[in-house]
């Protein structure tokens, strides 16, 4: 089998696994840091490898803008463009194209649209997505498809799961490239019936992981968490499940809860870039002029470099007189808590405690809330 994805135990619908790539084994549950353009923002591979990263996140559309993708190829790929070692996931550029770009317009051919930065004409075709994929060498490269807001009306969103499912196909028919896995997303909204027969139609095309996207587009979390659960279990139990985009680390335990093995999201480093340092006791926001002459650091259970280092009051120094250095370390730090949530939920799923592991973050997370 491609891409081996093993189970090591479970716990209620929790998963702890094993995903196999050409570029090194993934724990599961994982969050991938997000490099949009070939880069974590404000970190170096290294530091992100430090931070306990098994494999990052690129992005379809933004690469083939800027710097092209077969730039990214002639310099043998994504892998040697941004010096990253460990296994890469490159999303199709969908969800970019329906949020970023101009003027949109969707037929079942593919998306014609305006380019962000500089307006230019461009389409956007599952053919031509694989092979932007194909061109930047990741290890896991996912299908196109159409990410509908949450509020769409049910005709809309019956026909972007209609267009979805034809341009999977589209995608598993085109992609040609050994050594790379094509993961299908899930979509449909809260509509558990349209994500039930989507699923199904993915499903019996037999691609080697699974995502569920168009979650986090305008539903209320709570909307999301209670339908996770069912959507999940539509998913193949032995293959990888990936939930696109979410989120806050309360979501990522709602999850992982439900049966979710992936996840990405900007939140660690755009909030990071704010300011704002996730901690196992919640939010801290560091601009705040009680931490200015805080000589603790931003997290005693933490250990990464940042905590290691510098405190609370060096840090509000840092973005009260606009350096990047600021930025820089509370977006590691934030890269270091969501991996360590991770770790930490993987091994609680194998002693058999996530639930209670799970209900002590919520408890702490809500306690100044």
């Amino acid at each position: 089998m491609l891409f081996p994805f093993t189970l090591q135990a479970t716990d209620g619908a929790a998963r702890a696994g094993t995903l196999t790539t050409p570029h090194g084994e993934v724990p599961t549950p994982a969050f991938m840091p997000v490099g949009t353009q070939a880069t974590v923002k404000g970190l170096t591979p290294e530091m992100v490898r430090a931070a306990g990263a098994h494999i990052i996140l690129g992005n379809t559309y933004h690469l083939a803008l800027r710097p092209g993708d077969e730039i990214v190829r002639d310099f043998g790929g994504l892998h040697k463009f941004m010096h990253w070692d460990g296994p890469i996931l490159t999303d199709s550029g969908g969800f970019q194209v329906f949020s970023l770009a101009g003027q949109v317009k969707i037929t079942d051919h593919g998306a014609k649209f305006k380019s962000h930065i500089d307006g230019s004409p461009l389409e956007l075709t599952p053919e031509r997505a694989v092979e932007i994929q194909q061109n930047l060498g990741s290890d896991i490269a996912m299908v196109l498809d159409e990410c509908p807001p949450a509020t769409s009306e049910p005709a809309k969103m019956r026909a972007a799961v209609l267009r979805t499912i034809r341009w999977a196909e589209r995608c598993k028919k085109h992609h040609s490239r050994p050594g790379q896995a094509q993961f299908a997303i899930v979509q449909g909204g809260l509509n558990l019936d349209l994500r039930a027969e989507c699923a199904r139609e993915l499903v019996a095309m037999d691609f080697p992981g699974y995502a569920l996207g168009g979650f986090s587009v305008g539903e209320a979390p709570e909307a999301m968490h209670a339908a996770l659960p069912t959507c999940a279990a539509c998913l193949p139990e032995h293959k990888p499940r990936y939930l696109m985009g979410v989120g806050r680390p309360q979501d990522l335990l709602a999850g992982v809860a439900s049966g979710i093995d992936m996840f990405d999201c900007v939140m660690p480093t755009r909030n990071g870039r704010n300011a704002l340092a996730f901690t196992s006791d919640g939010p801290i926001r560091l601009r705040n002029a009680k931490h200015r002459r805080d000589p603790a650091p931003v997290a005693s259970d933490c250990a990464c470099y940042c905590c290691e280092n510098y405190s609370r009051g060096y840090l509000h120094h840092l973005f009260a007189a606009d350096e990047m250095l600021g930025p820089t370390l509370l977006s590691l730090h934030n890269i270091a808590f969501y991996l360590r949530l991770m770790a930490d939920a993987r091994r609680a799923i194998t002693e058999g405690r996530f639930a209670a592991f799970r209900a002590g973050c919520l408890a702490r997370w809500n306690a100044d809330s």
